[in-house]
């Protein structure tokens, strides 16, 4: 069961240049949506982000293949089978898909950009999905949304979905809608998550990759369910170029900054609803670092903690067992870390003070700030200037039953 504020937005706005067709190919389960195909209009820019382990897999590797020579015009998306650890077979699975996309909407193979989630090591039933286009292409339509975010979901309990849309001082109104999944094997570097963003905006190839890199640094780069960093991890953003002629090629444009920071938004809301889906959670947390000599030390700290399995069921259990938090402070590799500087909160209650028990602190005050169902950790160093947020989730039983189950 999610966690807090999961619902779908009462309003989705079309992307201009955006198509989504979905339907059930029948990959690894029946009588369940597990295809989704974005259309993107010609012109239409796209950026790219992928996992960072070195075990990625066939559609990651194709994608990246494919992103370095042509423009995105088709995002093929199944579920249920990664297509992971499937060596050989697999990337002809991932290139034989493209081909027969590419054949029925009579475009080049390296505007398909391929990608999968599901079971790691089995191979991929490639067959179905290309038996399953005539179908996509009937479904094309503009307002399939709601029904993509369902349709690439795996252990997901909700779709995950936001849409915005901004308005800039000249008066030029942009549009941004995006859907994502995830629930476990998340972590930073990417995650078991898959993230699509598109907004109408004209924006240069090279500013969007950098925005892009930007947004996921702070926003799916800074999520954890349960430390386990994924095969499959991808995040694409979109500019379809439909707005305006205008192209937005640098930070010192004057609808640059708007428009980021309403991506900033979307993006860290689908980041935070993975969190608030994370398998068998029933807590969100957030964990701030302040006071850090830099905000990778911040980070380091923030993640120490976000990790733990033992702060993670403490949360769980509503057990302000802050000695859990000290420890992971204390092994996140601080160098020079000064105990008599640092001090914790717990949901604006002072637990620690100055490296030990806040001379005003109850048990009973912690275990009403834990039993809240979100729950800030504010931590503060006493070492510097920097700051820096991660999100997680807590550890519940329902967590081991869902990852013993996933494959039955």
């Amino acid at each position: 069961m999610a966690v807090g504020n999961v619902a779908i937005p009462e309003t989705i706005f079309e992307i201009q240049g955006v198509r989504i067709g979905v339907t059930s190919a029948g990959v690894r389960y029946k009588n369940r949506d597990d295809l989704v195909v974005f259309e993107l209009v010609e012109g239409t820019k796209s950026a790219v982000v992928t996992t960072q382990s070195g075990f990625c897999a066939a559609p990651v590797q194709v994608v990246r293949e494919h992103s370095q020579q042509a423009d995105s015009r088709y995002l093929i998306i199944n579920t249920g089978n990664a297509n992971a650890g499937t060596g050989e077979l697999g990337l002809k699975s991932a290139y034989e898909t493209c081909q027969a996309v590419a054949d029925k909407m009579g475009i080049a193979p390296q505007a398909v950009w391929p990608f999968s989630t599901g079971v790691i090591g089995e191979p991929l039933r490639h067959q179905a999905i290309i038996a399953g286009l005539d179908d996509i292409v009937a479904d094309f339509k503009t307002d399939n949304w709601v029904r993509a975010a369902k349709g690439i979901c795996t252990t997901d309990t909700v779709p995950k979905l936001d849409s915005v849309q901004v308005v800039t001082e000249d008066g030029t109104t942009y549009h941004i809608t995006g859907i994502s999944k995830g629930a476990g094997m998340i972590r930073p570097n990417m995650a078991t998550m898959l993230g699509f963003v598109a907004t109408d905006a004209n924006i240069e190839q090279q500013l969007l990759q950098q925005m892009l890199n930007e947004l996921t640094e702070q926003s799916f780069n800074r999520i954890t369910v349960d430390g386990d960093t994924s095969t499959n991890d991808c995040c694409v953003l979109m500019a379809t170029a439909q707005v305006s002629q205008t192209v937005i090629d640098s930070v010192q444009h004057p609808h640059y900054q708007v428009l980021f920071e309403a991506l900033k938004k979307v993006f860290l809301r689908l980041a935070h609803l993975i969190v608030r889906d994370g398998e068998g959670a029933t807590k969100f947390i957030t964990v701030t670092v302040a006071g850090g000599r830099t905000q990778q030390e911040c980070c380091d700290v923030a993640y120490a903690v976000a990790h733990s399995p033992l702060v993670k069921t403490a949360c769980f259990a509503s057990d302000p067992n802050w000695g859990r938090l000290l420890a992971a402070i204390g092994y996140a590799g601080v160098a020079d870390l000064q105990q008599h500087l640092v001090s914790v909160k717990l949901n604006e209650v002072s637990i620690c003070e100055r490296g030990q028990i806040a001379p005003d602190y109850t048990e009973e005050q912690g275990q009403v700030a834990m039993s809240r169902p979100e729950i800030v950790i504010e931590i503060d160093l006493g070492r510097g200037d920097y700051t820096d947020t991660v999100y997680t989730c807590d550890l519940s039983y329902e967590y081991i039953k869902i990852n013993a189950d996933y494959r039955s």
